[in-house]
């Protein structure tokens, strides 16, 4: 299953109980990749950061099936402040910082390894060679398998992977964006400060560089494809939209589908890795009947242009 299960609020609404049986149903429809962060849910009040990752170090313990599961976690966005709840205080990407959280996620995930580890966010006060280092040495002491960037500048990631290239260090091959079916205005900011768009810019690299794999997060927007009571984002308010979403319910219905199962198979079907957070096993299961769904070549034009 082509499908990452976001993490965020494991451990916390939703309890570790409801927490094992959401994974273990995962792994039983042929799921294998789960994506946190060493700060989720950081910004909760009264929460830490450590929380997501427990819960998953805890299930892998219990399950003894760490070698059959895909560890994404990452690094340098937790608050070096306790209590903080926004970035301002974020530990950053200096080689001792990254050597840090690095540790931090071993231990709490209770491996000794992490399949694909991701620079969180941008610290432009650390120079790219210090952090790419550091995460080679990583990989050199066998803690991590491969290396992603998230919320990363098209030609920064570029920028970086050249130094790799040059260095003989293991480069960045995963990324990870914001994207959907919609989308927003162009030059528009978004409610969520630390989050960072695919552009057309970034689509047009990936297709130029095959070895780099597009995770995308918030791929159902907060349910507001479905839900009444989470309406599309003032951002994505524009005729396109309307156009957009006029088609993807004419083909959810054609197919039987639900739009939440046809925007993850359109994802799907240009080679993006959708990274889908449930809380419920219901929402779970959404989620697993879009692993099967296939856009043939006439859905997928009528999505990507539509009238």
């Amino acid at each position: 299953m082509n499908i990452a299960l976001g993490t965020i609020p494991f451990g916390t609404s939703v309890s570790l109980d409801d927490t094992f049986a959401i994974l273990d149903r995962f792994v039983e429809a042929g799921g294998t990749k789960l994506d946190t962060a060493n700060n989720y849910p950081f910004w909760v009040e009264g929460r830490s950061g450590d929380e997501s990752e427990l819960a998953i170090g805890d299930w892998l313990a219990a399950r003894g099936n760490r070698d059959e599961i895909v560890i994404s976690t990452k690094g340098g966005a937790r608050p070096s402040v306790p209590g903080d709840l926004t970035l301002d205080s974020a530990e950053g990407l200096s080689a001792a910082a990254v050597a840090k959280a690095a540790e931090g996620s071993l231990r709490r995930l209770r491996t000794d390894y992490i399949d694909v580890y991701w620079s969180h966010i941008e610290d432009r006060s650390v120079p790219l060679e210090e952090t790419l280092g550091a995460l080679d040495g990583l990989a050199t002491q066998g803690k991590v398998r491969s290396v992603g960037a998230s919320n990363i500048a098209a030609w920064r990631l570029e920028r970086a992977r050249n130094i790799s290239a040059v260095r003989g260090w293991l480069p960045y091959t995963h990324l990870q964006l914001r994207h959907t079916y919609l989308r927003p205005r162009p030059l528009t900011r978004l409610a969520e400060a630390g989050h960072t768009l695919v552009s057309d810019e970034t689509l047009d690299y990936l297709a130029a560089e095959p070895d780099v794999t597009l995770w995308a997060y918030n791929t159902l927007m907060f349910g507001a494809y479905t839900r009444e009571d989470r309406p599309i984002p003032a951002s994505y308010d524009h005729p396109g939209t309307a156009r957009r979403l006029a088609v993807l319910r004419e083909v959810a219905s054609e197919l039987g589908a639900t739009p939440n199962q046809v925007v993850l198979a359109w994802l799907m079907a240009d080679g993006v890795l959708p990274i889908v957070g449930v809380s419920t096993m219901a929402q779970l299961e959404e989620a697993i009947g879009a692993a099967d769904l296939k856009l043939d070549a006439e859905l997928r034009t009528r999505l990507d242009s539509p009238a």
